[in-house]
Formats: structure tokens, C-alpha cells, sequence
């Protein structure tokens, strides 16, 4: 008997648990049934049971098949759980859609996932896709340089700004390159066309050679976006960089030429310290054999190779010899002061 009676008693908490359960999904399934996107009450239960927002995965079900895109509650929660945003996957499809962009589910998911924790996501990849974007190059925030700055073969400098106008690929999305490579490659696109030019003027002419000769690049490849068009916006004459640079070689010249100039006056010197050096020994060698000239006389003396009217003959010649040239050295003074007063 008290068997029977629990076994009621659970049979009834088992029938109000299903009651209450019911209750609970009925308008959410009622709602779901009504739009045509139907989902069974084990799906709910399971949604429930696997801490999901039961409420906003059937709203995202029945929002997509109102679109015309059959999704189902398996795909929508397997990417709720991997940490995506089926709103924002939801609003892209039906976006993409519309556009008649070639956008599938599982792209979307794989697109909301790389783009997660970022400030992009995959609705505005396909707003992008759809109303194509405008990309300054070089950006005007941040503090950089507000120019791209290239000089022609006439060394003339040309400052440059453009515009870029670029649409997301979805197709090259996930694993792409960003806009900064759009950027740089611009940049470098720039840089280079201009520097191939002969004049500056032919720049100015025509700066819409810069466009084509940057878009014949192919600059948006593997990036996650698409170059529809490339508008140079502004370009300034710089300085002249090629008479600046000869300048600068011209004063680096003339340091190299009073270096060497200063190498030379230093040889010199040492050249001229060393000739002193060497007539200064020279003197001591004459006056070490003037030194030797009266032990040779005496030798003389002793072997009677010299008398002393011999003697007293080489003497009277230096004293002859010493008169003559004090007598020539007190002509030329009086010369000379004879020339200073008559002038």
C-alpha cells in the first residue's frame, strides 16, 4: 500500500515537472511555431539544460528563417558556446543576403570568432563589403606624418596625401592582412611612382598617374580587403633635396680636401724639423773636423811636414780673408742706410 502511494506521489511531482516544463517553453514554442520555425520541446529542454538563453536562440531561429536562411538550434548554440555572437552572425547573413553577397553560416561563424575581442566584427565586414569604406593614407590621427614625402629624379620633393577606397573580402577575411598594410603599401606605391619620375612637373601634371600605376600593383593582395580606387587628394612641392644633398657632399668634400691639406702642412713640418735636424748635424761635423785641423797641423809640426813660415803664411791669408769680409759686411750697412734715407 505505501508503495503504491509513493509510487503516485512520484508520478504526479513527474507530471507537474512536465506541466511546469511546458509552461515554461509553451510560449516560446508557441511563438516558434507560429513563425514557421518550429523547434521541439527536447531541444528547448536540452538549450535549458546546457545554460544557453533559450529565448534568444529561438528568436535568432526564427529571425533567420524569416530571412529565407534555414539555421538550425545545434548551429546556433555549438556557437554561442564557442564564445560567437548569433546576433551579430544572424544580422550579417540576412545582411549579406540582401546584398546578394555570397556569405554562408559557417563562414559567419569563423569571421565573428576572428574578429572577437577586436573593435570589428562580422556585421560591419559585410556593412563594409556593402558601402565601401574610405581610407586616408597616411591617417591624419595619431600624431604622425601627415604627408607621404617621395622625391623625383630632379631632386625636387613631393609631399602627398591620399585617399583609399576599399571594400571588406570575405573571401580572404579571416587570415588577411589589415588595413595598416593597406596603408603601407599605398605608401610605397606612392613613393615609388614619384621617385621614377623625371621632373617633379610631370607629377603635378598628371597626379592621376599615381593612381594607376598604384592600383596596377595589385596592393590588396591577401588582405582582407579590396581596392576599388586610389585618389591622390593633395600634392605639395617640398624642399630640394637634390641641391641640398650636393650641398651637403660640397661641404663634406671641402672637410676631406683641408684634412688632407692639413696632412700634407703636417709632413711638411716634420719634413723641415727633420732638414734642421740634419743641418745641425752637419755643423757638428764641421766643427768636430775644424777641431781636428790643429792636431793635424801639430802632427805636421813633429813630422816636419809644415815650418813655421808656412805657419805664420795660412795665417796671414785668414787674417787677409777676415779683413776682406769685415770690410764687405760695413759697405753693404752703409748701403743700406744710404737707401733708407733717400727713401
Amino acid at each position: 500500500m505505501e508503495i503504491t502511494t509513493i509510487a503516485i506521489l512520484v508520478g504526479i511531482l513527474i507530471v507537474l515537472a512536465i506541466f511546469i516544463a511546458i509552461g515554461t517553453f509553451l510560449n516560446i514554442w508557441v511563438r516558434a511555431w507560429t513563425s514557421n520555425a518550429s523547434v521541439g520541446f527536447i531541444d528547448l529542454f536540452a538549450l535549458r539544460l546546457r545554460g544557453l538563453p533559450v529565448g534568444a536562440v529561438v528568436n535568432e531561429r526564427i529571425t533567420a528563417v524569416k530571412a529565407g536562411i534555414e539555421v538550425t538550434t545545434d548551429m546556433l548554440s555549438a556557437h554561442f558556446l564557442a564564445g560567437g555572437d548569433i546576433h551579430l552572425v544572424i544580422s550579417a547573413l540576412i545582411a549579406a543576403q540582401k546584398a546578394q553577397i555570397n556569405l554562408d553560416f559557417d563562414r559567419a561563424c569563423a569571421i565573428d570568432l576572428a574578429t572577437r575581442d577586436t573593435d570589428k566584427n562580422v556585421l560591419s565586414a559585410v556593412m563594409t563589403s556593402v558601402n565601401p569604406r574610405v581610407i586616408d593614407c597616411p591617417p591624419q590621427q595619431g600624431g604622425g606624418r601627415g604627408t607621404i614625402d617621395a622625391v623625383a629624379k630632379d631632386g625636387i620633393q613631393l609631399r602627398a596625401r591620399a585617399r583609399v577606397t576599399v571594400r571588406t573580402n570575405l573571401d580572404s577575411f579571416v587570415g588577411g592582412a589589415t588595413e595598416e598594410t593597406i596603408i603601407a603599401r599605398v605608401g610605397e606605391g606612392i613613393v615609388t611612382t614619384i621617385g621614377s619620375a623625371d621632373q617633379y612637373k610631370d607629377v603635378l601634371e598628371n597626379p592621376d598617374a599615381i593612381s594607376r600605376a598604384v592600383l596596377g600593383k595589385g596592393l590588396d593582395a591577401n588582405t582582407a580587403f579590396e581596392i576599388l580606387s586610389v585618389d591622390i587628394a593633395d600634392v605639395d612641392v617640398g624642399e630640394n633635396i637634390g641641391a641640398k644633398l650636393q650641398a651637403e657632399q660640397a661641404e663634406s668634400n671641402k672637410l676631406v680636401a683641408q684634412a688632407q691639406a692639413e696632412v700634407r702642412r703636417a709632413a711638411a713640418v716634420a719634413t723641415e724639423q727633420e732638414m734642421k735636424a740634419r743641418v745641425h748635424e752637419m755643423r757638428a761635423k764641421v766643427v768636430e773636423a775644424e777641431a781636428e785641423v790643429p792636431l793635424a797641423m801639430a802632427q805636421a809640426f813633429r813630422e816636419g811636414n809644415l815650418g813655421v813660415m808656412d805657419y805664420y803664411n795660412m795665417k796671414n791669408v785668414v787674417s787677409d780673408t777676415e779683413m776682406r769680409d769685415a770690410i764687405a759686411r760695413s759697405t753693404d750697412s752703409e748701403d743700406e742706410e744710404s737707401g733708407d734715407d733717400e727713401t
